[in-house]
């Protein structure tokens, strides 16, 4: 037989256990909403993870659970023996809930709303049971699925992925990764790097019939501001080369007023505050500053360039600190390399569609990976339009297709020598 036969066959075979499977899938979707993994502030995390581990431990499959800070615990598992490595990753903390409802799951038809459905409990459920298809099916690997699943990704993953990668466990023997982020049907092959600041402005209280003893913090705010403005101009010319959304629409407008999705980012003022009562000149103002950058662009090289900014500020007599509140680079994977090929090889022959590959708008964990020289790639059956929104949901038909998916990448990948 040739090698399109041979895939045919397996992908009609995982397909079918998948499909008897597919109740069971969406059960265990719905137990893993209705426990409440809300970040910030961290909570259930214990709760989670053992409930994933008994999923791991009950289907036959590798278990090795690490307690890292506070309730927080990486699991890793998976099916296979020998060095090379495919990696399923997801994390399974979820945004705070607009009403606690959420974590009453709820079915409609082939649709499981809830929170942490979309993003991404469901394509947490995706790898497990594309691990276990694989497993049950006893197709031969050349190498090893390895499962990583952690909290804390929906605030920088300091007690998740960042934990494992300092430990050196991340990505062990990893020759690919795939994550179940909810990507709307496309392939995340890069995404932003990012870096946010807390600005303090600092001044003096005085009544403001005395106003002339205060120093006005808001005023001097306003100057930072008005500097950070002009380099948000500049920086917010630069294009990226990669696809982001509706990008081709809107840079078709040449003449549009406002920047499209493929321009760097500066946000000021996301967050804002300061003063004690509309009477009293403002000892205190402060604000935030994101700054989202794209691959082309340099991490140190942007910082460099805003802190300069900050302390020029200083040098010229604005009391001022900063915080960093987050930092991350941004990462790009080449869609030539043979994961992607593999991964849209299967897209194909599950959808009938033709892979697109995009830039992520936002942080993803493909970061960790790409880091330690890793192709990571961002395919899942979630709508990024729903996730953190208050009527989030999972069609539980696309979680048995991207398991499908996965399953018949991976297989592909460690098939060969």
């Amino acid at each position: 037989m040739n090698a399109a036969a041979v895939d045919e066959k397996l992908r009609e075979k995982i397909a079918s256990w998948i499909g008897e499977h597919a109740e069971e899938m969406a059960r265990l979707t719905a137990e893993l909403v209705a426990i409440p993994t809300e970040n910030p502030p961290g909570q259930s995390y214990r709760t989670c993870a053992g409930a994933l581990q008994r999923i791991l431990q009950d289907a036959g499959l590798a278990s090795e659970r690490m307690e890292t800070a506070g309730e927080a615990a990486c699991l890793l598992g998976g099916y296979g023996h020998g060095k090379r490595a495919v990696y399923f990753h997801g994390h399974y903390d979820v945004v705070p809930a607009q009403t606690q409802e959420q974590f009453a799951p709820r079915r409609e038809r082939d649709f499981l709303f809830g929170r942490g459905s979309c993003d991404m409990k469901g394509g947490l459920v995706a790898m497990l049971y594309a691990t276990r298809a694989l497993k049950e099916c006893s197709v031969v690997l050349h190498g090893r699925v390895a499962l990583a699943m952690v909290p804390d990704e929906e605030t920088g993953g300091a007690h998740g992925s960042a934990w494992l990668a300092k430990k050196g466990l991340l990505g062990r023997d990893g020759i690919g990764m795939l994550t179940a982020e909810p990507t709307s049907g496309v392939v995340w092959n890069a995404n932003r790097g990012a870096l946010t600041l807390r600005i303090e402005v600092s001044g003096k209280s005085a009544h403001v019939g005395l106003q002339h003893r205060g120093e006005n913090a808001f005023e001097r705010m306003h100057e930072v501001v008005a500097r950070l403005l002009e380099l948000k101009r500049e920086v917010e010319e630069r294009k990226t080369a990669h696809q982001v959304g509706s990008t081709d629409e809107n840079d078709a407008l040449n003449d549009a007023p406002k920047k499209g999705p493929r321009n760097s980012i500066l946000l000021l003022g996301g967050e804002s505050g300061g003063g004690t009562n509309f009477n009293v000149v403002p000892e205190k103002c402060w604000f935030t500053v994101d700054r989202r950058i794209n691959p082309e662009e340099d991490l140190e090289t942007e910082k460099a360039r805003l802190v300069g900014v900050l302390e020029k500020c200083r040098r010229d007599g604005i009391p001022l600190t900063w915080e960093i509140l987050q930092e991350a680079p941004s990462a790009n994977c080449a869609v030539e390399q043979p994961l992607a090929q593999t991964l849209t090889r299967s897209i194909a022959a599950v959808t009938g569609e033709t892979a697109r590959f995009e830039m992520c708008p936002g942080l993803l964990e493909i970061r960790f990976y790409a880091a330690r020289g890793i192709p990571a790639y961002a395919y899942g059956p979630g709508l990024l339009s729903v996730a953190h929104g208050p009527n989030e949901y999972v069609d539980l038909r696309k979680m048995q297709e991207c398991a499908l998916i996965y399953a018949l990448t991976a297989a592909q990948i460690l098939q060969g020598h």
